[in-house]
């Protein structure tokens, strides 16, 4: 039936790790229709932390075009418009990996795209099964959300979350020289790779904690380059997290790409990285995509395991506090408990695990 499809509507929301959690599902699709025009309805956001999907999906031949959606939008205009967009193009099946929003939402979902006059609905989530995450017995967790969103599309075909095929960036020659340009000053020595930004406050660890941590590590790692990624605006917090590095006697270089790379070229960056060091965060989903160990530092806002970078290679600090699992984006009550009670100690222990 696949061969008999030229194009296929994909719809998937978020921004930079949303998009980079969806990349075995999208590989999934481009596998099952490759001869198909594939175009993703996705929103692009406002916030300059949250790249929009094209900014990571651009050169890797998974989606074709863009049709821009309004979050949350509830005006009767702009739904007509979008339907019209859809149904003029006509396409003949619809991917649906969108974030679980309950049973209701997803038929309002299934009904909006039977309108636009779709005939072949692919993974949208009308069971409660399909809603949540399985518990994983033989992990004793949550399966992660990548294996969620490619069980919900398995009529497609069986993905491979632990091929790194699954989460190719094809990364273009142009970004890989970007890449060793801005970590020239390296002089060939090993790079640790840091991002001390997110855009959400209960997912930040704190500039205290960031600045101990680089200076305990320039110590212990004198043979190694540091490198600073994020968005523009985290580069006063990246200089302020280095500043102990910069002073401690015989510590390697420093460069603070804050701003100055592409998400992808930061991807090529993070490849030639021996580690990364991150929050929960987009820049830590890059590192994880293109096989860079991570030390990732998670707050307990999410419940363990599902947002987790997939591989074995990777160092999880995460803390399941009485509160866990409570989605704030901002917390004050519980003054960030989950997180802030990370120590240094403990991030220091699991580089240690990986860097030796």
């Amino acid at each position: 039936m696949a061969t008999t499809i030229e194009r296929v509507l994909i719809y998937r929301l978020g921004s930079l790790g949303d998009t980079l959690i969806a990349l075995p599902a999208l590989h999934l699709v481009a596998r099952a229709f490759p001869h198909a025009q594939r175009r993703l309805l996705t929103n692009f956001p406002v916030n300059v932390k949250a790249p929009p999907a094209a900014a990571i999906l651009q050169h890797t031949g998974l989606i074709h075009q863009y049709i821009p959606y309004a979050v949350g939008t509830r005006s009767p205009a702009e739904l007509l418009s979008l339907w019209w967009q859809i149904a003029r193009w006509r396409p003949q099946a619809l991917v649906y990996l969108g974030a679980p929003r309950g049973i209701p939402s997803a038929r309002r979902d299934a009904a909006f795209f039977r309108l636009c006059g779709i005939s072949r609905l692919i993974g949208i989530p009308l069971t409660e099964d399909m809603q949540h995450n399985r518990w994983q017995q033989h992990h004793q967790a949550l399966e992660p959300e990548a294996e969620r969103l490619t069980r919900n599309i398995a009529e497609l075909g069986a993905p491979n979350l632990d091929s790194p095929a699954s989460w190719d960036l094809a990364l273009t020659g142009a970004e890989h020289a970007t890449a060793a340009q801005a970590l020239n000053f390296t002089a060939n020595l090993p790079v640790i790779a840091v991002s001390v930004g997110t855009k959400v406050q209960s997912k930040d660890w704190g500039r205290d904690n960031w600045q101990s941590l680089l200076t305990h590590l320039a110590t212990r790692y004198p043979g190694h380059a540091l490198a600073l990624s994020g968005a523009p605006e985290e580069s006063e917090a990246s200089e302020f997290a280095a500043s102990g590095w910069r002073t401690t006697p015989l510590a390697g270089p420093v460069v603070n790409l804050c701003g100055l790379l592409t998400p992808r070229e930061s991807a090529a960056a993070f490849a030639r990285a021996r580690l990364f060091i991150g929050h929960d965060s987009g820049p830590m989903h890059l590192a994880a995509a293109v096989q860079t160990p991570c030390v990732a530092i998670f707050a307990a806002r999410n419940k363990p395991r599902v947002w987790f970078p997939h591989g074995s290679q990777h160092r999880i600090l995460y803390h399941q506090v009485d509160c866990w699992g409570c989605g704030l984006e901002t917390c004050i009550e519980q003054k960030k408990k989950c997180l802030t009670s990370i120590t240094v100690a403990e991030v220091l222990a699991e580089v240690r695990a990986i860097l030796g």
